[in-house]
């Protein structure tokens, strides 16, 4: 089981392969009958698109990970999606717990109808620390791209703003929620959704910042 924290060095260094692999980045495979398995281009558009911009070397191919398994501690960054329910057992929320604060990172992104359930669960792996939003001046929107209002908009939902939560360990975010912003339908291929080329490449964007914080930060 690799360490997040040496993974980290390894990309530090500029090695981008772990047992003679390249990194990848992770899906969450939870429980609870939420699709965690939308946007299947996601990953890897975002992926390629890190490659390009960020000269990483990130295999296209994302890991589905459980929750509850060690394979999550070879992984830096964790994504999660869906519309419904979601559900961690004793087990995995400590494994989670676990997970974060040896160095990892979990992006939670809202695809809509997440919300009240996802919520629920953080408490399960976070009992003692608060959500917080993010201000606009975070660091976490000012990596390689640099979003002055936070959060890009890229799809409608409820037509709230959207906002950026966090959960902070030593002054370090090792769980970000995007609430009413759909990041990871942004990063699909255009024609899923038909997003304009614009908010393609916002979404890209942002996505670049959250990995780039994820493994350097």
């Amino acid at each position: 089981m690799m360490k997040i924290r040496l993974i980290i060095l390894f990309i530090i260094l500029g090695l981008y392969q772990v047992n003679g692999q390249q990194l990848r980045l992770g899906l969450l495979k939870y429980n609870g009958g939420g699709d965690w398995y939308a946007n299947p281009t996601a990953l890897p558009n975002l992926a390629r698109f890190c490659n390009l911009n960020l000269k990483m070397n990130l295999n296209p191919e994302y890991q589905e990970i459980d929750p509850g398994s060690i394979d999550i501690f070879n992984v830096p960054y964790v994504h999660m999606t869906g519309h419904g329910n979601v559900f961690f057992s004793e087990s995995e929320a400590r494994n989670l717990r676990e997970y974060l604060l040896s160095g990892g990172f979990l992006h939670i992104d809202d695809n809509y109808g997440m919300n009240d359930y996802i919520l629920r669960e953080i408490k399960k792996i976070f009992p003692a620390k608060a959500l917080v939003e993010l201000p606009f001046e975070h660091k976490i929107y000012h990596q390689k791209y640099s979003f002055k209002n936070g959060l890009p908009k890229i799809h409608r939902h409820d037509g709230k703003p959207p906002q950026g939560f966090a959960i902070i360990h030593e002054g370090r975010v090792v769980l970000f929620y995007s609430y009413e912003s759909d990041l990871g339908d942004g990063w699909e291929d255009p024609s899923v959704h038909n997003d304009s080329q614009e908010k393609h490449t916002e979404a890209l964007q942002m996505g670049a910042n959250l990995v780039q914080y994820a493994l350097l930060n």
